[in-house]
């Protein structure tokens, strides 16, 4: 059976942290693939301030390009209405029956999933991998993901992954106080950022 990642997000923008911890989660994990999914209406926190959705999934298609083993789906982005996790994951399991989904994400992002919609289903048809953070404390991310596994027989990996100190935020700021921002993210993007006028023209974004 093929073994395809997931990796969503606002990515507002994209940048080299994302594709670095892509790369070696597929490499750690033997995925054949890994979809980026760039989130549409984050239903957990408000989407104004957010650049628009085609603007970025347009930078994560330009971010992910070269890379063979990389796609981008604009399923939450066309979506009406806010974008849940589970119900991008029955789409893709609807579209896809004969590949085992694995959803990427940071190790706080994954504990916190017993507040998402429908978390049993979730855990039910999908495994997780949770890439661990520095200062994230070993003993308390390997009690929860027990915990997730005794109450909802969820599938949970950790992997250490190269994380690189770059943030979306960092970015936005240093575009609005006129900032280099060369080796945060791909050429192909940044350029895209300042053809389009983004944040930096834009008045800044939130979150």
């Amino acid at each position: 059976m093929l073994k395809y990642g997931i990796m969503g997000g606002t990515f507002d923008p994209i940048h080299y942290g994302h594709l670095v911890i892509a790369n070696e989660v597929m490499f750690e994990f033997s995925l054949n693939r890994i979809y980026f999914i760039p989130t549409g209406q984050p239903p957990h926190k408000s989407s104004d301030g957010i650049t628009s959705p085609e603007h970025r999934y347009m930078m994560t298609q330009l971010a992910t390009m070269s890379h063979p083993c990389f796609d981008v789906s604009d399923y939450e982005v066309t979506k009406k209405g806010p974008s849940y996790t589970i119900e991008t994951i029955r789409y893709l399991k609807k579209n896809y029956p004969d590949v085992e989904w694995y959803f990427i994400a940071g190790a706080d992002t994954i504990l916190d999933l017993s507040t998402w919609k429908d978390p049993e289903e979730l855990f039910r048809i999908c495994a997780f991998i949770a890439v661990n953070r520095p200062g994230y404390g070993k003993d308390l991310l390997d009690r929860q993901i027990h915990q997730a596994k005794q109450k909802y027989g969820a599938e949970i990996h950790v992997v250490n992954a190269p994380l690189l100190k770059i943030s979306s935020t960092d970015i936005r700021f240093r575009l609005m106080t006129n900032k280099p921002i060369k080796y945060l993210l791909p050429e192909t993007v940044e350029a895209y950022i300042r053809k389009n006028g983004l944040y930096n023209l834009a008045g800044g974004v939130d979150g």
